[in-house]
């Protein structure tokens, strides 16, 4: 049971992405992606919203959520939100289990 937050940062003056760009750079997000039980840690800027940045956060379960929360990494974090002084909204989704139907298959291409 993979389980995938969803958060969008917010913020004024393209700070949402000059965040993500610094988690990047930092290597932040690397150290992140090594983290057992990450499955993904990826920014998308939605092309409606110039001032947002969306991260899909996929983890394998909550303890290694918790586990990843409870770790020194998140004090940089948050330091580096604060700095951008971004606002988040996250939504937190569980997996599909049956995977997908074969219905939904039928309007995939791969």
């Amino acid at each position: 049971m993979a389980i995938t937050v969803n958060i969008y940062y917010s913020g004024i003056n393209g700070n949402a992405k000059k965040f993500a760009k610094e988690m990047v750079s930092s290597g932040i997000v690397g150290n992140i992606l090594a983290e057992n039980g990450n499955l993904k840690y990826e920014y998308f800027f939605p092309m409606n919203d110039e001032e947002t940045v969306l991260l899909i956060d996929s983890w394998e379960d909550q303890h290694s959520i918790d586990v990843h929360h409870a770790s020194p990494m998140m004090a940089k974090i948050t330091e580096l939100r604060e700095k951008y002084d971004l606002h988040m909204r996250v939504e937190r989704y569980v997996s599909d289990e049956a995977g997908i139907s074969e219905t939904d298959r039928s309007f995939i291409k791969e």
